[in-house]
């Protein structure tokens, strides 16, 4: 039940660790002998920082992805042109590949209705266990007030353009002696939602670990209800705050809160 992960990409990069920075997420993650990339940032960054780390990218077990937004997803056609992985499974939500706009700039997926011709598109609205101890979340419901779902930008469906209430945000959840190790990728869904809903889909209540992006970019109340969950997981759970967590924000947690600088080549074990 041990997990080794690795930031190939974040919009951090580490003095003295000279890898590549962009304001994306891609991580790498071993367990259960699972090989698992775990989204695929906005350009090779991912590519060209797994190769200095040593990284076959070549030998995966599974793709997955957090949701549609292009730095999360822009860099699969760069790995389907690096590496034969067309029948790597690749999880995602149903809603993933459809085109999104923020205003009036695109800000969705590369591939949309062809995805399936690319890659083993294994699309899932429930939990999917990737292994014995690793499971994609599928489907975030909202539990906790201070998160409800929030429109970004508009998603165009088979009934036209709506508002994106992000129903394609989720993550992953790890077993380990500890508890439960999240992974997510920028928390659209609501951080707390996400974990709350890793609890219910695993039966564990021990929160061991978690990293990625909580989506706090301004200074709200919602911050402040963040810090309150999070105390109550306890001293022994890690957290790993990074790409869409605003400075400010990480040094107003930080009064509360202890966690350690990520960057592009940080290795987690757990």
């Amino acid at each position: 039940m041990s997990m080794k992960l690795t930031v190939l990409c974040d919009n951090n990069t580490l003095i003295d660790q000279y890898y590549l920075g962009e304001p994306a997420v891609s991580y790498y993650l071993e367990m259960d002998g699972a090989r698992i990339l775990f989204d695929t940032g906005y350009s090779d960054v991912f590519l060209k920082n797994a190769e200095m780390l040593g990284i076959d990218l070549g030998n995966l077990s599974h793709i997955v992805l957090s949701h549609s937004h292009n730095d999360h997803t822009n860099g699969l056609p760069l790995l389907r042109q690096r590496f034969d992985v067309e029948n790597v499974p690749l999880i995602a939500h149903p809603l993933c590949f459809y085109p999104r706009w923020y205003e009036n700039t695109y800000i969705g997926p590369p591939y949309t209705a062809d995805i399936g011709t690319h890659f083993n598109y294994q699309p899932t609205r429930e939990p999917r266990w990737l292994t014995e101890n690793c499971v994609f979340l599928g489907e975030i419901p909202v539990t906790h007030d201070f998160e409800p779902r929030r429109p970004i930008g508009v998603v165009e469906l088979e009934g036209g353009r709506q508002p994106d209430m992000m129903l394609d945000d989720s993550a992953l959840a790890c077993r380990t002696e500890q508890g439960l190790f999240i992974v997510t990728g920028c928390s659209h869904s609501g951080i707390c939602n996400i974990i709350s809903h890793a609890r219910h889909v695993c039966g564990e209540k021990r929160i061991a670990g978690v990293i990625g992006g909580f989506h706090l970019l301004q200074d709200t109340p919602q911050v402040d209800d963040t810090i309150v969950f999070f105390k109550t997981l306890g001293p022994a759970c890690r957290l790993y705050p990074c790409h869409c967590v605003s400075l400010h924000n990480k040094a107003k947690m930080l009064r509360h809160l202890s966690f350690p600088e990520i960057g592009s080549g940080t290795v987690i074990e757990a």
